[in-house]
């Protein structure tokens, strides 16, 4: 048999060539995967170098020296930061320093004042003492009543401050306080320490302390009101609180102020003593049993029986009510007055024999 060889060319296949690259398709998911890698890394190492800085920012350097540093009131959160950069408390301003005050919250409880820090501090160190209010200090209470006078007023200083009491009132009866224009200078503070409930530090207080702070309220209480009565009225600001000291001494019930006050007014008016039982008070050796016939004897210019016009100094400390009256007193011609009642209110009267009857009905 024989074998025949077709003379027709068999059509060679050629062997597929691998591409050791891969197709486009796989070629850009690489490409792409390769970017994101290359861009996870960046951001990753910025991460960290901002972390770095970051805590850098917040941490502390070496050497510490005393930095004082003042508050002004009103001062931003972000002016405070770029001073503690400047003076080296802390290591970054700027930027960063607003991120980091942001960060603890205390952007708005920072407080005006004068702080003691120190160079190289941590931030957060720094933010907290600017913010904490420092811890209270101990007080004592001292109060006043209205119509005290200076002896009294120094005995309820020693019991409640423990400032001795004549030291107290040698310094408060002395010629060097002023306040202008009530209380003119050599005068003495008498009717001028005014009558209030205050607060002093504990263990710290001194009787010059205490004068300066009652005298300052004085002035506080007294620039409420309207002075210009004062010349309308024929008195100085001084003989204003005077009268006032009179006035609280003497009015039992607020409604009678006023018109103690006129009766006050419409006796200097018509040449009259004012025979103020109190001022004659003012004086009595021996208050324990009341006033005697000895006592309105005594000749002194705070006897108003005997003498006329005002006495030379307040014979108490007034409170507001009792100056109010002083300037404004009512607009009535009592000239005499008498306590009557068990509610501490008084009968008035224009002439001398109406008061005698008023008197004989009250006093019994």
């Amino acid at each position: 048999m024989k074998h025949w060889v077709s003379s027709v060319p068999v059509e060679q296949t050629p062997a597929r060539r691998v591409d050791r690259h891969g197709s486009p398709d796989e070629r850009s998911r690489r490409g792409a995967l390769l970017v994101l890698l290359v861009a996870f890394l960046v951001i990753l190492g910025g991460l960290v170098g901002v972390g770095a800085y970051y805590g850098y920012c917040k941490g502390a350097g070496g050497t510490k020296e005393p930095v004082e540093l003042t508050v002004d009131e009103g001062a931003s959160g972000e002016q405070v930061v770029a001073r503690l950069h400047d003076l080296g408390v802390v290591r970054c301003g700027g930027l960063v320093g607003r991120i980091l005050l942001r960060a603890t919250g205390k952007a708005d409880a920072i407080r005006a004042g004068s702080f003691a820090l120190t160079t190289n501090m941590t931030f957060d160190d720094a933010i907290d003492i600017l913010s904490t209010p420092p811890p209270p200090i101990p007080t004592v209470r001292l109060t006043i009543p209205e119509g005290y006078r200076l002896t009294q007023i120094a005995e309820r200083v020693q019991e409640e401050l423990g400032i001795d009491a004549d030291r107290f009132l040698a310094l408060a009866q002395g010629n060097g306080w002023s306040i202008d224009p009530y209380l003119p200078k050599g005068k003495g503070t008498e009717g001028f320490l005014f009558p209030e409930t205050y607060r002093f530090p504990q263990g710290s207080t001194s009787a010059k302390d205490v004068i300066q702070r009652l005298l300052q309220q004085f002035d506080t209480e007294a620039g409420t009101l309207d002075w210009s009565h004062a010349d309308a009225l024929g008195v100085s600001p001084y003989e204003v609180v005077v009268i006032a000291s009179m006035i609280e001494r003497e009015a039992r019930v607020p409604s009678d102020r006023a018109k103690i006050a006129a009766v006050i007014y419409n006796r200097l008016a018509d040449g009259m003593p004012l025979g103020i039982d109190a001022t004659i008070g003012y004086i009595d050796p021996d208050p324990s049993n009341g006033l005697t016939v000895s006592d309105f004897e005594i000749d002194s210019p705070y006897n108003t029986r005997l003498h006329m016009g005002l006495p030379p100094t307040p014979i108490s400390s007034p409170g507001i009510a009792s100056l109010r009256a002083a300037l404004a007193p009512a607009d009535v011609p009592y000239l005499y007055y008498v306590l009557c009642g068990a509610d501490g209110h008084h009968r008035f009267s224009v002439d001398y024999d109406r008061f005698l009857r008023d008197k004989a009905e009250c006093l019994g």
